[in-house]
């Protein structure tokens, strides 16, 4: 017990959901019929990085296409690292994670041609079109039409503005028998530290984009599930296989704004930049299947270019299509793209790559299951072994529904045959040897530095002596941050720059744990492939 503990009587809940996107809210509407439900979401509940997906859910719904196919995409993009059983569990559950969305009211595109009578796109890495979407805003339309139906559902009390900090296990690190029993949460808008008590907490918190200095992802991806699970002895794998969007927007003022894998799934090519506007195709001679090849791919493909050349972006073009085409299948792109004087109906997009999804996570067993009893970990901050070495386009919401409904179904069967004896009360948070931070420029320093060097030692091509520098200059880091939260109150800023050291450091060490080449992974050092595929996992000692 910490010297921020002291006894008190905590709130108490049957789940605890910390996240607030596509698997949090799934799970959430799954177990709040007949049990008590709290979601946490650090800032609004609209917040994540579900909610910024443009692309889509895939899914084999078309007679001409199969869940073997869908199969075989997802193992080939994920290098031989894909768990196959895991793989083929959610792929095989599409359909009814679909049909479930659909009835809870999210408005696909519809295409009255079609057989399904919904529009179906394809995108990197698939052979067939299988992709469910809305337009262009696929993950806001999901999150929305959720979202309203957990603000309205009575069982769900939603902690807006909370902040998740550490589970409260029941026995001390490593010992048998742990269980989590509940987890502390900061209020972030009254500076308040509140004890939660709950038979099961899930973990759905997202990825870890905002390691990077550049990020497709939310200012809310950091990594924060992963760490806390981390720190409370959960196993974590593949966290070296980050992979990078190949197409974010590059503007000055455009932050974050990918452009969607389903621009080039619909016609998109990738060219050099050119005085005169036409410059030359570049993805064929980089891979057979050009644009449509698996990101990793194309983002190596990018950055090759970009070094090369000693240009800042190349373009993506889709000008070729039909005005009127583009409006339909890509408004919100065009719309964005318009508000910094780029017109994709007549000019190419300015394009970079930037960090986008964690494929590694806590290690969980298909019903979301961590290391600790009653902790349970699904969507990005999860590693189930669906992604590999590398995500295949569109699996990892389809990912989110499956592995919430899977884990809410091991929930309730918990609820249903055993009893459950908590240890009562809980020690909550105490301040009373803590100070208000002196020099609060020491986290907004420390966030920036991490995230540079994260960008240029840990990026798409590694080396040995890059990773041994990155390495060396975040157990400094760390040391002045563990210090830093040791004395000081806590803030959201102090906390997450807390999980970000965490998650930068699991993935540095993966990263020196792999001496090969493979998916996102690729290393000038060990630029070959090993016959035998394992994944990286590591254990916390203590």
């Amino acid at each position: 017990m910490s010297n921020r503990e002291k006894s008190s009587n905590p709130l108490n809940f049957d789940v605890v959901i910390v996240g607030s996107g596509l698997a949090g809210l799934s799970a959430a509407l799954k177990l709040a019929d007949t049990l008590r439900v709290a979601v946490i979401a650090k800032r609004s509940l609209h917040d994540s990085a579900s909610d910024w997906a443009q692309g889509g859910i895939a899914a084999a719904l078309d007679s001409a296409d199969s869940i073997e196919n869908h199969v075989q995409d997802t193992l080939i993009a994920g290098g031989g690292l894909c768990n196959e059983n895991l793989t083929r569990f959610i792929l095989e559950r599409g359909e009814l994670a679909i049909k479930w969305l659909l009835e809870q009211g999210v408005p696909f595109t519809r295409d009255v041609t079609s057989e399904l009578g919904f529009h179906l796109t394809r995108e990197g890495g698939h052979s067939h079109r299988r992709i469910m979407h809305a337009a262009d805003a696929t993950g806001h339309a999901v999150v929305s039409t959720l979202a309203q139906r957990v603000r309205t559902h009575p069982n769900i009390t939603l902690l807006e503005e909370h902040f998740a900090i550490d589970i409260i296990t029941s026995a001390p690190f490593g010992a048998p028998g742990r269980r989590c029993d509940g987890l502390y949460v900061l209020d972030i808008r009254n500076g308040h530290t509140l004890t939660l008590q709950a038979r099961h907490t899930v973990l759905a918190t997202g990825g870890a984009g905002k390691v990077y200095l550049y990020t497709t992802n939310p200012d809310t991806a950091t990594g924060d599930g992963i760490a806390i699970a981390w720190r409370a002895g959960c196993r974590v794998a593949n966290m070296e296989f980050i992979q990078f969007h190949p197409t974010c927007l590059y503007h000055p003022y455009a932050k974050s704004f990918l452009i969607s894998e389903a621009v080039r799934g619909e016609g998109g090519v990738l060219k050099l930049p050119a005085h005169d506007g036409n410059g030359l195709r570049f993805m064929p001679k980089h891979d057979a299947r050009a644009e449509l090849a698996p990101r990793d791919i194309v983002a190596r493909a990018i950055d090759f270019e970009i070094k090369k050349h000693g240009i800042d972006y190349v373009h993506l073009d889709i000008s070729h299509q039909p005005p009127e085409f583009l409006r339909a299948h890509f408004p919100t792109i065009l719309s964005r793209c318009l508000e910094f004087g780029i017109d994709i109906t007549h000019q190419p997009i300015p394009v970079v790559p930037a960090a986008h999804y964690t494929c590694g996570g806590v290690v969980t067993d298909a019903f979301g299951r961590t290391d600790i009893a009653g902790l349970f970990a699904v969507g990005e901050t999860a590693y189930t072994g669906l992604h590999g070495a590398n995500r295949l386009a569109s699996n990892s919401l389809l990912e989110c529904v499956v592995m919430a409904h899977s884990s809410a179904s091991a929930i309730q069967a918990d609820f249903v045959d055993h009893a459950y004896h908590p240890n009562t009360p809980l020690p909550t948070w105490d301040e009373s040897r803590v100070t208000d931070p002196d020099e609060e420029v020491v986290i907004t320093h420390n966030w920036d530095e991490l995230r540079r060097l994260m960008w240029n030692y840990v990026g798409i091509v590694r080396t040995d002596k890059r990773l041994s520098r990155a390495k060396h200059r975040i157990a400094l880091l760390r040391s002045e941050i563990d210090e830093y939260y040791a004395n000081f109150r806590i803030s959201r800023d102090l906390l997450e720059l807390r999980n970000l050291v965490e998650v930068a450091a699991l993935i540095v060490e993966s990263a020196c744990l792999r001496r090969e080449s493979r998916g996102l992974h690729f290393s000038r050092d060990w630029p070959e492939q090993l016959a035998e595929a394992l994944p990286t996992t590591l254990v916390r000692q203590r």
